[in-house]
C-alpha cells in the first residue's frame, strides 16, 4: 500500500487513478448516501484509515485535533455519520450556553398555565390564581454566539424516541419534569399518554414538594418522562432509637441514592440537582444524620450554614465521580448535574419574613457575561467526568419577578415563596437549554 492507495497494477497512469478517485472523493465531501447497496457488507480496501482522517481533519479544520479513537473514527467506522454533524456538535460542545442575555420573544409562553392541567400543580400555576402581571412569561434566553434550537413537542419526543429521561432531586426538579411534560404537550390534553410509575416503584406524592415520584410514557414514540424525589441524591438508611421508638435516617454523603442505583441503567438522559435541602430545617425536619464512610459526621448533627455547603460540596463530587464510573459502561448515556435555583428572599428568609414583591421582569439586568458558573461546586463536579453541567444559576438569578411570591391559597398568602418559580415561567428554558444540548 503507498499514500493509502492500493496498487493494482505497477505505476498506473495518473488518468485512471483520477477515475477511480473521483466518485469515492465525491461522495465523501458531498455527504451523500454512498454509491453501494450497503457500506457495512463493503470491504474498503481502497483508502487507509490515515488518509481519510487526514480528510476528515482538513473538512473540520486545523483547531480539531483528530487522532486515533475520536470522532473521526467513528466517522469511518460507521460509514453513515455525517461529518457535518460531527462539526455541529463539536461547536455545540463549546458553546458556553449560560452566556448571553434575556430577550423578549412575542411567542412565548410555550403552553398555557390554565390548559397544563394534566401534569401542572395548582399551587405552581401563578395563571390559576391571583396573580395579575403575567409580563414575566414573555421572555426567552438567548446565548452569546450560540445556535439554540427552537424547541416544539414533536422535536422533542422524536429525539426521544424510545428513549427515558428521568429527572432526579429535589422540588425545583420536579417543577423542571411538571415543565417538560407541559412543554412536550402544548399544554393540551394528552390520552395517549399512560402512567407507567409502577415500573418504577413510584407513588404520586399528594403535594408538589412532598416525597414521591410519577413517570410517563408517551405511546407514539415510545418516549417515558419521569421524576424521582431525591433532595440530596443520597443513600437513607433506617435508624431505629428503641428506647424512644423513633426512626431517623443515616444520609451517606458517599452513597448514591437507592432509585439511582437500581434504575440507572434504564435512563438515556438523566437530569441530577441537589441544594436547597442542605440546612439544619430540612435536616431536623426529615430526621437525617449526616453519615460518610459508614460513621456519623459530627455525631450526624451539623449546625453552622457552612458545614451543610461544605456536605453539600462534598455529596455533588461524590455523586458525579459515582456517575461517571457507570458512564464508562454506558458510553451513549447523556447526564446532567442541574446548578443551583437561586432564591429571591428580601429581609429574611421564607419562615422569617423573607418576601419577594417585584413584578417588573429583568429589573436588575439581562445579560451574564460571566464564564465560570455561580455554582462553582457543581462546576468542579463535573470537571474531568463524562457529566455535562446545566448551568442556570446566574441566568435565573435575573428573574426575580417569576417566583410563586405570595400567589397562593388561603392561609399560605401570608408566607411569600421565593424559591419556586411560577409555571410557565423559568424552568421552561432550563428544559430549553437541556434540548439544546441533548
Amino acid at each position: 500500500m503507498k499514500g493509502g492507495f492500493l496498487l493494482l497494477v505497477e505505476k498506473p497512469p495518473l488518468g485512471r487513478v483520477l477515475l477511480l478517485l473521483v466518485p469515492v472523493a465525491l461522495w465523501f465531501l458531498l455527504d451523500v448516501s454512498p454509491p453501494f447497496p450497503s457500506f457495512s457488507s463493503i470491504t474498503f480496501i481502497g483508502f487507509s484509515k490515515g488518509f481519510l482522517r487526514q480528510e476528515v481533519q482538513h473538512r473540520l479544520g486545523d483547531d480539531h485535533n483528530v487522532t486515533a479513537g475520536s470522532s473521526a473514527d467513528l466517522a469511518y467506522d460507521d460509514g453513515t455519520r455525517a461529518l457535518n454533524t460531527t462539526a455541529s456538535r463539536n461547536k455545540a460542545s463549546s458553546c458556553n450556553y449560560a452566556k448571553g442575555k434575556w430577550v423578549a420573544d412575542e411567542k412565548r409562553p410555550l403552553y398555557s398555565g390554565n390548559e397544563c392541567r394534566q401534569w401542572l400543580s395548582m399551587s405552581w400555576s401563578c395563571r390559576s390564581m391571583e396573580r395579575t402581571d403575567f409580563s414575566y412569561e414573555g421572555y426567552r434566553w438567548q446565548p452569546h454566539g450560540c445556535e439554540m434550537p427552537e424547541f416544539s413537542g414533536p422535536n422533542f419526543l422524536q429525539r426521544m424516541r424510545h428513549k427515558t429521561l428521568a429527572f432526579v432531586g429535589d422540588s425545583l426538579g420536579r417543577q423542571q419534569f411538571q415543565s417538560i411534560m407541559c412543554m412536550a404537550t402544548g399544554g393540551k390534553p394528552s390520552p395517549e399518554v399512560e402512567d407507567v410509575g409502577w415500573k418504577y416503584g413510584l407513588v404520586k406524592a399528594p403535594a408538589p414538594v412532598s416525597p414521591g415520584g410519577s413517570a410517563y410514557r408517551f405511546l407514539e414514540t415510545n418516549t417515558t418522562v419521569l421524576f424521582y424525589w431525591s433532595p440530596t441524591l443520597s443513600e437513607l438508611e433506617p435508624l431505629m432509637d428503641m428506647t424512644t421508638n423513633t426512626t431517623s435516617y443515616a444520609l451517606h454523603l458517599d452513597r448514591p441514592a437507592d432509585f439511582l442505583k437500581k434504575h440507572l441503567h434504564s435512563f438515556d438522559t438523566l437530569v441530577l440537582n441537589t441544594g436547597h435541602h442542605w440546612n439544619t430545617v430540612k435536616f431536623w425536619r426529615n430526621r437525617w444524620k449526616l453519615y460518610n464512610d459508614g460513621k456519623p459526621v459530627r455525631k450526624g448533627t451539623l449546625v453552622a450554614a457552612k458545614d451543610f455547603n461544605h456536605a453539600r460540596d462534598i455529596k455533588v463530587h461524590n455523586i458525579a465521580r459515582w456517575v461517571d464510573s457507570e458512564l464508562a459502561h454506558r458510553p451513549r448515556m447523556k447526564v446532567f448535574l442541574r446548578t443551583m435555583s437561586p432564591e429571591h428572599f428580601v429581609n429574611g428568609e421564607w419562615n422569617t419574613g423573607g418576601r419577594c414583591d417585584n413584578t417588573v421582569p429583568l429589573s436588575s439586568g439581562s445579560e451574564v457575561s460571566q464564564e465560570q458558573s455561580t455554582d462553582s461546586a457543581a462546576q468542579s463536579a463535573v470537571n474531568g467526568t463524562r457529566l455535562k453541567l446545566l448551568d442556570i444559576t446566574a441566568i435565573s438569578q435575573l428573574r426575580s419577578e417569576g417566583h410563586i411570591s405570595n400567589h397562593s391559597f388561603g392561609a399560605q398568602r401570608a408566607v411569600y415563596d421565593c424559591l419556586h418559580w411560577c409555571l410557565p415561567g423559568i424552568p421552561d428554558m432550563w428544559n430549553e437549554l437541556l434540548f439544546a444540548q441533548m
